[in-house]
């Protein structure tokens, strides 16, 4: 994957990958039904009125509540008619998830997502271990096929996310704990048994894990961690006290409608805080004004995360994230906004259930 190397250039390339994604999407020989009717009820044209991302700010945000309720087949291209899809869940807590269809998507982003990795610390042809939720989420198959792109296999410890965030909410917190301990069992007895070179979990289980086990006495060479917040001095205590310094931590935002973040390596000027770039242009995150999502916050401000997903499989315009984060400038290695310090929306007001996950 060949990167734009500064910011006109990547917005260049997006704006005509937008052009191409709407294309297929609204076009009749291509097009989904529900764009087409979508269209077809709009009093304007997206086929002739979009010609580049600042365009698409004429569509309303996204409501997620159509992934619903929907029914898959309303989302299928004309060119995947017939062709069986993977239906995705969403991470909700309570009620109907949210669900997407999905053919390759995940295979492609992370795919592109193992060109970042470090060889060293994420070697090819060992064992991985995933300490997480698997059951109806890309992310289950999502982490065993980037082990498989690298010639590794990969063990699992399932984890119900929901049952802990109800456990907490009715604050049994014994129940909670017990079940902690229930999934780090299971860990720690692959771990003893088996030999581990990756580690795939969530901030709170890795440092669970590491109170009953020392993470680079185990042989466990890198590290992905995401799921739940992660401010700077949750950063720095993994990277000091967890991973005691020798074992490579790699920050992950993602989810099933945007795909894999990656994260910008840190250095001592970041300390410690974590920004991430979608994976432009398949993907494009942008922190708004909560108040006035049509605008951005200034850099370094806070707002909520919207979510624009840009792939033939799927087109999702302006979908309001339950996330808020610092908007950060362009780096080196990504030449588009990322996102920092990635929280719950709301967090700095009211106590957010995060549970493990």
């Amino acid at each position: 994957m060949t990167r734009p190397k500064d910011p006109a250039a990547a917005a260049e390339a997006l704006d005509a990958h937008v052009r191409e994604i709407v294309r297929w999407h609204f076009s009749p020989e291509t097009g989904c039904p529900f764009w087409l009717d979508w269209a077809a009820q709009a009093d304007w044209n997206p086929l002739a009125d979009v010609q580049s991302f600042a365009d698409l700010l004429r569509f309303p945000n996204f409501d997620g509540e159509i992934l619903r309720t929907a029914p898959h087949e309303r989302f299928v291209p004309r060119e995947y008619a017939g062709k069986p899809f993977t239906i995705f869940e969403t991470g909700g807590t309570t009620g109907m998830p949210k669900q997407r269809i999905g053919w390759e998507d995940y295979k492609t982003d992370y795919t592109e997502f193992s060109e970042t990795l470090d060889e060293d610390a994420f070697p090819r042809g060992g064992y991985w271990l995933m300490i997480g939720p698997t059951g109806p989420r890309r992310l289950r198959l999502a982490i065993e096929y980037l082990a498989n792109l690298r010639g590794c296999a990969c063990y699992f410890v399932d984890l119900d996310p929901r049952w802990v965030k109800k456990l907490i909410k009715r604050k049994e917190f014994d129940q909670a704990k017990a079940y902690m301990a229930h999934v780090i069992d299971q860990a720690l007895l692959i771990l003893e048994k088996r030999k581990v070179d990756v580690l795939f979990t969530t901030p709170k289980l890795l440092e669970a894990l590491s109170e009953r086990t020392s993470i680079p006495g185990a042989g466990i060479k890198g590290v992905f961690c995401g799921g739940t917040t992660m401010d700077p001095q949750t950063v720095r205590f993994l990277v000091e006290e967890v991973l005691e310094n020798e074992t490579q931590l790699v920050p992950t935002y993602g989810n099933t409608l945007m795909g894999l973040a990656a994260h910008k390596p840190l250095t001592p000027e970041d300390k410690f805080s974590i920004t991430y770039y979608a994976p432009q242009p398949r993907a494009v995150l942008r922190v708004v004004q909560p108040d006035a999502p049509q605008e951005l916050v200034e850099y370094d401000a806070w707002g909520r995360v919207e979510l624009t997903t840009l792939t033939r499989e799927l087109f999702m315009p302006r979908f309001l994230e339950r996330d808020e984060a610092l908007r950060r400038k362009p780096c080196e290695a990504y030449a588009w906004d990322g996102v920092a310090e990635v929280r719950p929306f709301g967090a700095n007001e009211e106590k957010i259930v995060e549970g493990v996950y």
